[in-house]
C-alpha cells in the first residue's frame, strides 16, 4: 500500500460516521461487559444458595454446618447477593462515608476492624453519589452503582477520544472495546473509585494534549481527592509543562502542575481539622492497614509463590497473572510510543501500584494506568490481528472470574 492509500484510508476510517459505528459497537460491548460482571455475582449466589442448601439438607441441626451459611435463609433469587458483591470490600466502606461522613475522632491504635478506619478513603467519589442520591429516587446504593455505570461509560468514551487523536478510529474502538472487557473494569460495576479517576485522569490527559492547562490542573486537582494514586497526575502535568516550556516557551502550562496536588493537600487539611488530629490519613494507613512500602518486593515474592504453590492463594495468583500483563503492556507501549505526559502519568500509577508492602499489582490498579490499552490497541490492530478474538475471550473470562472471587471474598482487594 503506497503512502497516499494509506493516508485515505485513514481520513475514510476517521469520518464521522465511521467514528459513530465504532461508538455503537462499543457501547454494546460496554453492556456486555457488565453483564459479565453480573454473571460473576450470579454464580456466588448460586453457589452460596447451594452450600446453603446442602447444609440444611445434610446437617439439618446446623451442627457440623459453617456458621455463616446456616444462618442464613437460601436466596430466593440472585438479586440481593449481586448487588453485596457489587458493594463488598472498598464499597462497604464508602457507603459507610456516604452514609455517615468521616470520624470526628480516630481512635488510638486504630484497626480495619473499626469503622474509624473509613479515614482512609478519598471524598470525592462518596460526595459524588451523595449528591446523586438527593436528585434520582431509590437507596444510596443504587445511586453508588448508577453513578459508577454512567462514569464506565465515560471513560471508556474518552479514551476512545485519545486513542483517535493519537491513531485512528479502528485503533480507538479496538482501545474501547479493550477498556470494556479488561478483567480489571469490573471497578466500573462496583462502589470503587477507580471509574470517577478513570473519567477525570482522561480528561486531564486529554486537556494536555491539546495545551488547556486551566482545565488540566483543575481535573488533576479533582483526580488527587479521588484516589490516592490519583497523585500519578501530578508527574504528567509536570511533564506536560516543562515539555511546553522548552518546545514553545509557554509558561502559563506551569498552571497544571501548580493546580494538580490541590485536591490531596486539601483533603489531609480538612480531614485533620475535622478529626482534630494532624497527618491522620497516614495513621489510619499505616495502623488499619498496614500499609508501607516494599518497593516492588511483595509483587515479585507473591508471584514467585504463585509459580511454586499455583492454587494455594488465588490473591497471589492474581498478583501474577497481574505482575506478567502488566510486562506485556509494557513492552507493546515500548513497541508503540505514547506521548510523555501520558507515559508519565502510566508510571506514576505503576510505580504507587507496586510500592505498598500489602496490596499491590493488582488488575483493578493496573486498569487505572489505561494509556497502556492505546498501544496494545495499535498491537492488535497492526501486528496481532489473529490473537484479537483471544484476547477478547481471555478478557470477559478474567472478568466473570474476578468478579467472583471478589464476592466470595477470595480475592484481596
Amino acid at each position: 500500500m503506497t503512502t497516499d492509500t494509506a493516508t485515505t484510508t485513514a481520513r475514510t476510517n476517521d469520518r464521522p460516521a465511521a467514528w459513530k459505528g465504532a461508538l455503537r459497537r462499543s457501547a454494546l460491548v460496554y453492556l456486555f461487559s457488565r453483564l459479565c460482571v453480573m454473571l460473576g455475582g450470579a454464580i456466588v449466589a448460586a453457589e452460596l444458595g447451594a452450600d446453603q442448601l446442602r447444609q440444611k439438607v445434610d446437617f439439618p441441626d446446623a451442627s457440623f454446618a459453617d456458621p455463616d451459611y446456616a444462618s442464613r435463609a437460601i436466596p430466593r433469587n440472585a438479586f440481593k447477593v449481586i448487588v453485596d458483591v457489587l458493594t463488598s470490600w472498598d464499597g462497604a466502606w464508602y457507603l459507610r462515608i456516604i452514609r455517615d461522613g468521616y470520624p470526628r475522632h480516630v481512635q488510638p491504635h486504630v484497626t480495619y476492624l473499626v469503622e474509624d478506619a473509613r479515614a482512609a478513603f478519598f471524598p470525592t467519589y462518596p460526595n459524588l453519589v451523595r449528591l446523586i442520591d438527593q436528585v434520582i429516587p431509590g437507596h444510596e446504593v443504587f445511586a453508588a452503582l448508577f453513578v459508577n455505570f454512567v462514569l464506565g461509560a465515560l471513560a471508556i468514551w474518552l479514551v476512545g477520544l485519545i486513542a483517535r487523536r493519537l491513531y485512528d478510529v479502528e485503533i480507538a474502538e479496538k482501545a474501547m472495546v479493550l477498556m470494556a472487557l479488561f478483567p480489571g473494569s469490573f471497578v466500573l460495576s462496583f462502589a470503587y473509585s477507580e471509574a470517577l479517576l478513570i473519567v477525570v485522569a482522561a480528561a486531564c490527559l486529554l486537556c494536555l494534549m491539546k495545551r488547556q492547562w486551566w482545565a488540566a490542573g483543575v481535573l488533576a486537582a479533582i483526580g488527587t481527592a479521588t484516589r490516592p494514586n490519583g497523585l500519578a497526575l501530578c508527574l504528567a502535568c509536570a511533564v506536560a509543562a516543562l515539555l511546553a516550556i522548552r518546545d514553545e516557551r509557554e509558561w502559563r502550562a506551569l498552571a497544571a502542575p501548580a493546580l494538580s496536588p490541590i485536591g490531596f493537600i486539601l483533603f489531609q487539611v480538612w480531614l485533620g481539622v475535622h478529626a482534630h488530629e494532624s497527618a491522620v490519613w497516614f495513621r489510619v494507613q499505616r495502623q488499619a492497614w498496614n500499609e508501607g512500602t516494599s518497593f516492588g518486593f511483595t509483587a515479585i515474592r507473591r508471584s514467585a509463590l504463585a509459580v511454586v504453590h499455583p492454587l494455594s492463594s488465588p490473591a497471589d495468583l492474581i498478583t501474577a497473572v497481574c505482575v506478567l500483563t502488566m510486562l506485556a503492556l509494557l513492552w507493546m507501549l515500548w513497541a508503540h510510543r505514547l506521548p510523555l505526559p501520558l507515559v508519565a502519568y502510566v508510571a506514576g500509577v505503576l510505580l504507587l501500584m507496586l510500592l505498598p508492602k500489602t496490596v499491590t499489582a493488582r488488575p483493578r490498579f493496573l486498569y487505572t494506568a489505561f494509556p497502556l490499552l492505546i498501544p496494545a490497541a495499535v498491537y492488535f490492530q497492526r501486528r496481532g490481528r489473529q490473537l484479537w478474538p483471544y484476547a477478547l475471550a481471555a478478557c470477559a473470562a478474567g472478568l466473570v472470574g474476578l468478579a467472583g472471587l471478589y464476592g466470595v471474598l477470595g480475592a484481596i482487594p
